[in-house]
């Protein structure tokens, strides 16, 4: 009797060991009893603002305490790159995606259109209603919400800041026409800048490579250079800040990332913070079983002055007091 009691003592034991060892069941949730989910990830291109909104994205769930593997995918800079992501998605049954950027989302949405249970979470996306993401802000799709990158006031603060202080200036402005986040934030400079003293002139890319070519043929043209946050010509803004320094050009920019490239001034917001509220969002989701359609799409929580003082310097810009009580200061990355 007493060597059947070790011998059921040893087996289960064994059998504790075997179990405490397994760090995932046949039905997909973590040795803890939690459910571990998958998610794709997709992005139109890689550049620091996309890049921290991921993050902000990822860091959300892990303090959610989620168990979660990520798919993530670049589509390079070409739209075209895309369908095959979100397809894959969709074939891959992920428990959500998540699209970063104006491209990446309609993709998905897309994709889903027949997958409407999988639930797409979108960020970097400039105006979700104009691009047909979604019907309205307090009117998600079925399957589809998240948070947009532009504030309301972002862009006519940055061309009254403009007018105010480079007065009847020339702005050159470089986007990509075949992205509709930047043609709806092109047509909202063009509409801030009614009744000002400036005056504006295009060129549009239609790809990276084009970017530093559309900057020089401006040269002659404009005094100030303001580049949205159009993924293609950030991705190369480089190129731009080269131009900018060279010729004494002031470059404003759509986001805060872009002074750490150079750039000098910004109306901005901080893409970790709208990637960690899309995050946020998932967890609702995944965590505690909402629905996207009863999730309102959000604009970020506020914007702030930044400036670049080194970029001011090379851009050979007189600079003003005020601005040393009304801003927040970046620094030119070192590489």
């Amino acid at each position: 009797m007493k060597k059947l009691l070790i011998l059921v003592s040893i087996l289960t034991s064994l059998v504790l060991l075997v179990a405490c060892g397994t760090s995932e069941k046949e039905d997909g949730s973590s040795s803890d009893g939690g459910e571990k989910f998958k998610i794709g990830a997709s992005q139109i291109v890689e550049h620091p603002s996309l890049d921290k909104a991921y993050e902000g994205f990822k860091a959300a769930l892990e303090e959610a305490g989620l168990d979660v593997e990520y798919d993530f995918q670049s589509a390079q800079g070409d739209q075209n790159n895309l369908k095959p992501i979100s397809d894959g998605f969709v074939a891959d049954n992920v428990d959500l995606i998540f699209a970063n950027s104006t491209p990446a989302a309609l993709s998905a949405l897309e994709a889903t259109k027949d997958a409407t249970d999988i639930p797409v979470l979108f960020t970097s996306v400039t105006d979700a209603v104009e691009s047909g993401i979604v019907e309205a802000m307090d009117k998600p799709g079925e399957n589809i919400t998240g948070v947009v990158d532009l504030h309301p006031d972002a862009i006519q603060e940055t061309v009254k800041f403009i007018d105010q202080y480079f007065p009847d200036a020339t702005v050159g402005l470089i986007y990509n026409a075949g992205e509709s986040n930047s043609v709806t934030q092109i047509e909202a400079v063009r509409e801030a800048g009614e009744g000002t003293s400036l005056t504006f002139e295009e060129r549009t890319v239609a790809n990276s490579s084009e970017v530093q070519q559309a900057a020089t043929s401006l040269v002659s043209d404009v005094d100030v250079f303001y580049i949205v946050t159009d993924n293609m010509v950030v991705s190369a803004l480089e190129s731009v800040v080269a131009v900018a320094n060279e010729q004494d050009i002031p470059l404003v920019v759509g986001e805060p990332d872009s002074l750490a490239k150079g750039g000098f001034v910004t109306f901005g917001i901080d893409y970790f913070t709208i990637g960690k509220r899309t995050g946020e969002m998932a967890v609702e989701i995944l965590k505690n079983g909402k629905s996207p359609q009863d999730i309102n799409v959000e604009y970020p929580p506020e914007i702030q002055l930044f400036i670049n003082k080194g970029a001011a310097e090379e851009q050979g810009i007189e600079w003003n007091a005020d601005w040393d009580k009304d801003a927040q200061f970046v620094e030119t990355a070192t590489n």
